[in-house]
Order: C-alpha cells, then sequence, then structure tokens
C-alpha cells in the first residue's frame, strides 16, 4: 500500500527547494546587466569625447535606469516569495552574513543608478532613457555636486564589485567546499544534487 505524501515539506526538502522562476529570472538578468554597465562606464569614462563617448554614456545611463527598476521590481516579487532556507548545518555567524551581504547589495543595486541620476541632474545634462523616455531632474544643476557624486559613485562601484566577489566566493564555496545545493537552486535549471 502505498504512503499518502505529507502536505507539509521535510526540512530537507524545503532546503532543496529551488528560488521561484520569477526570482532566479530577475537574479541572472540583473547580473548580467550589471556586468555590462560596469564595462559600459569604465569605456565611457576613458573614450576620448566623441559621438562614440556620448553614445556609451547613454547606453550607461539608460541600463542602470533599467537596473533601478528591475531591482525594484525583484525586492516586491522577494517580499511576495518564499524564501529557500539555507541549509540546517548552516552556522549562524554565516547565516548572519548571507543576511547582511544581501541587504547590502540591494542598497548598493538602488543607491549606484541614483547617484549616477543625481551626477546627470547635477551636471544640467538633458537625457532621455534609451533616447526615449526623458528623465527628469532630481536635482537643480551645480557643478561641485555633480563632482561630489561622481566620487560617491565611483565607491560604491568599488563597493559593488568587492561585494559582488564576495558573493561569487560565497556561492562557489558552497557548491565546490560545502557540496550543498545553495548555488543550484539559483541556476536556470531546477535539477539538485540528491
Amino acid at each position: 500500500m502505498r504512503t499518502p505524501p505529507s502536505s507539509a515539506p521535510s526540512g530537507k526538502a524545503k532546503t532543496d527547494a529551488a528560488w521561484s522562476a520569477s526570482i532566479r529570472l530577475f537574479h541572472w538578468l540583473i547580473a548580467v546587466l550589471i556586468f555590462i554597465q560596469f564595462a559600459m562606464g569604465w569605456l565611457a569614462v576613458g573614450w576620448r569625447l566623441s559621438p562614440t563617448k556620448i553614445n556609451l554614456f547613454v547606453w550607461h545611463k539608460s541600463i542602470g535606469m533599467l537596473i533601478l527598476a528591475l531591482v525594484i521590481a525583484r525586492l516586491l516579487n522577494r517580499l511576495a516569495r518564499p524564501t529557500p532556507p539555507l541549509p540546517a548545518d548552516t552556522p549562524a555567524w554565516e547565516r548572519a552574513a548571507a543576511r547582511w551581504s544581501h541587504a547590502l547589495l540591494y542598497v548598493l543595486m538602488i543607491a549606484m543608478p541614483l547617484t549616477g541620476w543625481v551626477i546627470n541632474s547635477a551636471a544640467g545634462i538633458p537625457f532621455r532613457i534609451f533616447w526615449q523616455l526623458p528623465l527628469p531632474a532630481l536635482i537643480a544643476p551645480d557643478k561641485h555636486t555633480a563632482e561630489v557624486v561622481a566620487l560617491v559613485h565611483f565607491a560604491l562601484g568599488i563597493a559593488l564589485v568587492a561585494l559582488l566577489m564576495l558573493h561569487i566566493g560565497a556561492a562557489l564555496r558552497h557548491h565546490f567546499v560545502k557540496r550543498n545545493n545553495v548555488l543550484r537552486r539559483m541556476l536556470p535549471s531546477r535539477r539538485l544534487v540528491k
């Protein structure tokens, strides 16, 4: 005789649960866009003054606004979806580090485009997202403010790179050292190691 399935998932089943498809889509889409952003930003800053430089900045700023919208949508989506728990053997310090690093990632992913928006506003440069949608100025033009916020934007970029390296390192540690499913459950495929 077959045993009826339990209505409540076991602790192991919860730990093995993948993130929702929407969360995984947001995660990888934002990740790809952030890496494009870093490349686009470095290219734009280093390029000689020309129409190409202007276009690179338009792409950089437009993708930044897209990332801001996606991060807000991802946060709202995440609030509506259950978070798969970390494996039961995860120490308290590691759980706290995961919580704080994820919170800081969200703060930086929102602060980066916002500071970029302030720089653009303070520089007094009219801007259209992807050459179409006008972006209103947040503040009045002010060269000093633009320069100070540009330094903040750069510092936040360095902090984001460092945190992303930590995030990627932690995911690889879970996969290759701890040999659990923390990384696999965020991958596009839901196949998990048993």
